[in-house]
This record gives structure tokens, sequence and C-alpha cells, in this order.
């Protein structure tokens, strides 16, 4: 029977292009999850969409002298071009901007202020007398009162992890002018997250299949005690206040931003023609959602959005938040504002995705941190892509095709060697199966990888290209066993690298979409046409380490002056 899945993504601010980072930490996991349960014939829904209210928007708007409404739009197609290049498959990747979210965000807001966890108060909050004006949390900088780093913003530590208000700072001061700010008092509505602490930490210890990293970090935070926090804030760029009297005050983007998972669900009904089709997501118990984001989000996905879905009701709380923690670059951490970073947009205008896709999933950061080399990135590319999965293909199909009439020729029966080799395929389907259903992504991808080792080895032990000289049959054998092995390697490999898996899946002489076949080990049928043989991967020179490197030293630079 099949099982329903929904998929919530982290959702990017449009405030500067996508990096590896961003993709390693949640886009990716999230995209080779959705791509082997679309395949197991499952129904998915994978959704996010581009967070155009966050104060990171504001900020960039006043650097470059815009409006916010320019900075969102030149991102959000900017991410949707980058989302469709990388091969990112969502149903639906849409933006907090939309009308439909601002009524699913009202609802939730009119809900829960209605139930009483919701309610009004006086907020200390910084305010800037240079600038006149009360300060919003990013536009706050200073010491983190938890771990001393200098340099942690007023919602958030990006160091030690811990939410924060602008007020817990030390040495506080205005982002844009460096004045120390004054504290006055202005009137907000609180979430009563303090309602739910026994709760949360009652549900949260029993979430035992959750990665330790995120279990532990989310049963600390509740448990050291939850406070109110407020979900009003002084600007005007964001979400309206559905209250009388707070028409020049916004609702908090952490609070409307994670309500976006529904929102978007409802926006994807619409879509389909089915309005009420989201419901079968989010009120079907059957269902098990997924929230794939880095590990500075934890919070806000396994205490605060489950809170808000508790205090709402009859809602699906989430089954699983796999986040994945930090992806540094050439060992330093990636820095936007010191512009060291890999850009996926222009990553993308050099080098094709699936061996980023492919790096990144060999090395993903589900348990610690994970460095980014381009040294490592060629030799990944070169020794495994090139030299043994795509080599294994390119060989075996093109002898093939020239010896045999560019068909799979009949194998005849089965010797030993060639049922161990076929066994070991189906003992990789099972393995490859069973650590994507638990999100053990880099394991999987080690198997699979771990198999075209297996087929080389079975290729060099039948040697077909000796063979054929002597026992034709043998090497037919050897040849339909090996392109067998392939077959199964394509549809392992297919939520990691879809674009090769698709052309292997049309080399191998089948049509239409590699995912239409199924999560199958298909064996091919003696005599099946094969397609003219293509390498499915380029090998890379040893000189693009020091002039990717070189370019990543210049932009850093520049981009700090």
């Amino acid at each position: 029977m099949a099982e329903r899945i929904f998929i919530g993504v982290a959702w990017p601010y449009a405030n500067g292009p996508l990096h590896i980072g961003h993709i390693a930490g949640c886009y990716l996991p999230a995209d080779i999850f959705a791509r082997y349960h679309r395949a197991r014939g499952n129904d998915v829904l994978m959704v996010s969409g581009s967070d155009q209210h966050g104060t990171p928007i504001t900020v960039r708007a006043e650097q470059e002298g815009t409006t916010p409404d320019k900075v969102v739009a030149k991102y959000h197609a900017e991410f949707v071009e980058s989302w469709r290049k990388l091969g990112i498959g969502f149903d639906l990747y849409t933006s907090t901007g939309t009308q439909n979210h601002t009524q699913t965000v009202h609802e939730m807001f009119r809900s829960l202020l209605e139930q009483g966890y919701i309610y009004k108060g006086s907020q200390s909050l910084p305010y800037c007398p240079k600038d006149a004006r009360f300060l919003p949390d990013r536009y706050v900088e200073g010491t983190c009162p938890h771990c001393r780093y200098d340099g942690a913003r007023g919602d958030q530590c990006d160091k030690c992890g811990r939410t924060l208000n602008p007020i817990d700072l030390v040495g506080a001061r205005c982002k844009f002018c460096g004045t120390t700010p004054e504290i006055r008092d202005s009137e907000h509505y609180l979430l009563k997250l303090s309602a739910f602490q026994d709760r949360l930490l009652a549900w949260v210890k029993q979430q035992t299949h959750w990665r330790s990293n995120v279990l532990n970090f989310s049963t600390n935070f509740i448990a050291g005690g939850l406070n109110d926090r407020a979900i009003t804030r002084d600007i005007e760029w964001g979400v309206p206040v559905p209250v009388p009297g707070f028409e020049h005050k916004r609702i908090y983007v952490w609070f409307e931003a994670v309500c976006g998972y529904l929102s978007a669900s409802k926006e994807w009904s619409q879509k389909k023609g089915q309005p009420d089709k989201w419901k079968d997501y989010w009120q079907n118990k059957d269902c098990r959602a997924y929230y794939f984001i880095g590990k500075d989000n934890i919070p806000f996905h396994t205490v605060i959005w489950p809170a808000m879905l508790m205090g709402y009701g009859g809602l699906n709380l989430p089954y699983d938040v796999p986040a994945n923690e930090f992806l540094t670059l050439e060992t330093q951490k990636i820095s936007t504002s010191r512009n060291w970073a890999v850009w996926l947009p222009d990553y993308l205008a050099r080098y094709p995705a699936d061996p980023l896709r492919y790096y990144l999933s060999a090395s993903m950061p589900e348990s610690s941190d994970m460095d980014f080399s381009w040294r490592e990135y060629l030799r990944r590319n070169n020794d495994e892509l090139v030299a043994t999965y795509g080599n294994l293909a390119h060989r075996i199909l093109t002898f093939t095709y020239r010896n045999f009439n560019g068909a799979v020729p009949d194998p005849g029966e089965l010797d030993a060697s060639a049922r161990a080799i076929l066994a070991k395929a189906d003992d990789a389907f099972q393995t490859v199966e069973r650590l994507l259903r638990d999100c053990h992504f880099k394991a999987a991808i080690g198997a699979v990888m771990g198999l075209a080792q297996d087929a080389n080895r079975y290729v060099d032990e039948t040697a077909p290209w000796r063979a054929i000289k002597q026992d034709r049959q043998a090497a037919a054998r050897a040849l339909w066993t090996s392109i067998s092995v392939i077959s199964c390697l394509k549809t392992l490999m297919y939520p990691f690298l879809p674009f090769s898996s698709q052309t292997l899946h049309e080399l191998l002489g089948n049509q239409g979409a590699v995912e239409s076949t199924g999560w199958a080990f298909h064996k091919p049928a003696a005599g099946q046409k094969l397609a003219v043989p293509t390498p499915l991967f380029t090998k890379l020179e040893d000189s693009m380490i020091e002039e990717e490197v070189q370019r990543l030293r210049q932009v850093s630079t520049a981009g700090q002056k």
C-alpha cells in the first residue's frame, strides 16, 4: 500500500544567492528523499518557497538603496532557476508574499489568540535614537550572553544556535550606524510558549527515531525553560497584524514563515483544482511529515512550530526533522558577509549538477560539520564518478554495442559468479532502501558506490573482452549480468544523480522518465536495443583546483572592499 509523505523544506531568505551550504543543509537531502519515495510509488507532497518578509531582505534593501520588493523579485526568480538546473523537484515552490499565505497566517494567529495562546503585552525593545526607530532583531548586533560570540544577531547566535531577543545581547549596537540603542517599551502580541512546556517535552522525548543531535538539542532547549516570545514587531514590511491599532506593526517572520508549510500546501491544492487536497497531508494521521532544515533552524521546527500546531489543533505534528550540521569551505566557515562561498548560480554556470549532488551526498554533514574542498571535489568526480561508476557503464555498453549488434545479449544459463554479483545487487537494493527511508543519505550513496566497485571486480574477473575470443556465450553471460547490475545502479543512483540516471536509462534502451519504471531492480531482456553509448561524466584537470581556489579568494577579497 502506498505511503503518504509530506516534506517541508526550509524557506530561504530572498536576500542573496544560494550557496552550497544551503544545498547540503536541507535542499539536496529533501530532494533525494522525495525522489526515492516518488519512485517507490508513494504519495509525496514537497513544498517550500522564498521567505520574503525577513529583516535580511530589508537589511539588503537598505544597504543597496532599493526596495524590499525589488530584492525579493530578483532572488526569487534566481532561486527558481537554480532549483531547475540543480534538479530540486518541488511540487510547489512559492513565496510568503501571496494572499493565500497572509490568509493562512491570519487564521493561525486568530485561532491561537481566541484560545488564549497569544496575548498582548509590553515589550522592552531597542530603539536607535540616531535613526529614530525601533530596531528589529537583525538590525541589532552584539555579544551572545551564552557563548560570548561577538557578532550574534538580535534573533539568534549563529555560533551556539541559541535563539535570542535583542535586549539579551551584551554590548548591543545598531547594525547600520553603530549607535548603542536605548530600551523603550512597545506594545506587542506574544506567543505563550510556556503553556506548552510539559506537553512539548513529553512529545519530544517520544521521538527516539530523530537524529541524536536534533533530539538532544530539542530536549535540552525545552527542559531549560520556554519563555513567551513576541510574535509582532515594529516594522512595516511583512504580514499585517489582523487586529485594529496594530496597522504599523507586522507579524514576526519566525511565526509566519513556518506557517508557509501549511499555506503552500493549500496553494498547491488550489492550483490542482482540489481545494481540500491539502487535508490528506495535514489531517490524515497516516501521513508522515518530514521537515528538512539546517541545524540553526532546529528550535523553530521541533519546539515553536509544534507548539503552534498543538495550540491550533487538528493538524499533524512533525514525524521527523532530519536537520543537517554545517558545511565549511576550504576549512573555513561559509560567510555571506565575507563572500566566502561557492554560490550556486556561479557553480551551475560552469559545471553540471550531478557531480555537485554526488559530492555533497557523499560528504553530507548529517551528524557533524563537513568540509567542501575543490581538491576533494575533483577526486570524487574523477576517481568515483568517472573511473568507478561512469567507466563501468561506458566500457560495458560500448563493448556490448560493438559486439552484439547494439543489443543486450542472451545470457544463457547463469554461473555462480553471475548469481553472486546479482545477489549483491539485490542486497544493495534492500540496504539502500532502508537507509533512504531512515534519512541516512551519506551511507546510502556509499552503499551504491560499493556495488559499483563490486561490479567492476566482476567485470575484471570475467573479462568479456578476452572471453569473446574463445567463448562467445561466456562473454554474453558476463555482459548481460554486468548490464543488469548497471541497470540496478541506475535506479539506486536516481535519487542522488537524476540527470545522469536519466541518460543511463536511455542508453540502456528505455523510454520515458527513469522514475516511471519504479523503485525496482529491472534486469534487461535479451535482444533489447541499446542506444549509442556516450560517457556519463567528464574527467576534470588538476589545474581546476587552483583556478577555483583563486577565484574563491578573489571574489572574497573583492566582496570585502
